[in-house]
């Protein structure tokens, strides 16, 4: 197995009228080639700015990410964009509302000249198609007048279209009905297996991202508190936070089977942050030194990795 990203402190900080939003803060990890890395987390903890740095969509305050050893960084931008594409969270707003699906889909290919002639380009048009499940009856629609689920179909078709490595996927059905996420779930895996595509998936729904990740990262406030295999994490988490999350997932009874554990306090402010565990204000187990000093990702077991100085005593192992 072969690693295809490999980040390493990335930090992303955004200028505000009070000082440094921590947007995305000293994260590192890597991604095999060929399988999926989950990203969850709580709205505004920095998952979608994270993958927006990673394919130069935003550039990094500091840190690098290599792409087959490369760092992308110090790469023309324009020929990254060949190996490394975005499915957007927001299948309309991603679209241009005058341009026909066809037109969405070639788009790319225009600008990368990557057909001699018409006709070659038309035929990958109907290809990516039929690929992704759309009838060429809609070549020539506009985005407002298909679904929701049509039009991420195109945004799929569009990623594709430069034959890609790496997608990021950006929250990709979180805007679709259960009925319709299941059908682009599926879609993905399929082309994941077709193509040996690598992907980054970015979403806040437990329950998808167990279903298509090889290993899922856990963050909050812009840090990683936690990174496992995905079966390992959802039978063992170890960072409480991670616990909190997992406790929240919804159960189908109208029966209570299990005491939910209520995450109160405050939240840290992203903001020039002190030093100090984030997640500590609100953490049942924190002691004065979470407050005073930065907690590094540790491996507490083989390859799980969590961020908290307490790990070992609250889930009772040394």
């Amino acid at each position: 197995m072969s690693i295809l990203v490999d980040v390493q402190g990335l930090k992303k900080y955004f200028k505000t009228s009070k000082g440094y939003l921590h947007a995305v803060d000293d994260v590192s990890f890597t991604i095999i080639k060929g399988k999926t890395l989950g990203v969850v987390g709580e709205s505004g903890c920095g998952k979608t700015t994270l993958g927006r740095v990673i394919i130069r969509l935003l550039e990094p305050t500091s840190g690098r990410v290599l792409y087959n050893g490369e760092d992308i960084f110090l790469r023309e931008n324009l020929s990254l964009r060949k190996d490394m594409q975005i499915i957007f969270q927001d299948p309309f707003s991603s679209l241009n509302p005058r341009m026909t699906v066809g037109e969405i889909i070639t788009e790319p290919m225009l600008v990368h000249r990557l057909y001699q002639s018409v006709q070659e380009m038309e035929n990958r048009l109907m290809q990516l198609m039929e690929t992704v499940g759309l009838d060429a009856r809609f070549v020539n629609s506009y985005p407002h007048e298909l679904d929701g689920g049509r039009r991420q179909r195109i945004g799929i078709a569009r990623a594709l279209s430069l034959n890609p490595e790496f997608i990021v996927c950006d929250e990709p059905v979180s805007a679709l009905d259960v009925s319709i996420q299941a059908q682009i779930l599926n879609l993905l895996q399929d082309l994941q297996d077709a193509n040996n595509l690598t992907y980054l998936f970015i979403t806040h729904d437990l329950s998808v991202v167990r279903h298509i990740s090889n290993d899922i990262l856990v963050m909050y406030l812009g840090k990683v508190v936690e990174k496992s295999e995905t079966e390992d994490l959802f039978t063992n988490p170890l960072h409480p936070y991670t616990k909190a999350l997992l406790d929240s997932i919804p159960e189908p009874t109208t029966k209570k089977t299990r005491k939910r554990k209520i995450i109160s306090g405050e939240i840290t402010s992203p903001i020039n942050p002190r030093p100090g565990c984030r997640f500590a204000p609100r953490c049942i187990y924190s002691k004065p030194i979470c407050f005073s000093e930065n907690v590094t990702l540790e491996e507490v077991l083989p390859n799980h990795f969590v961020a908290c100085f307490f790990v070992r005593e609250i889930n009772n192992f040394i």
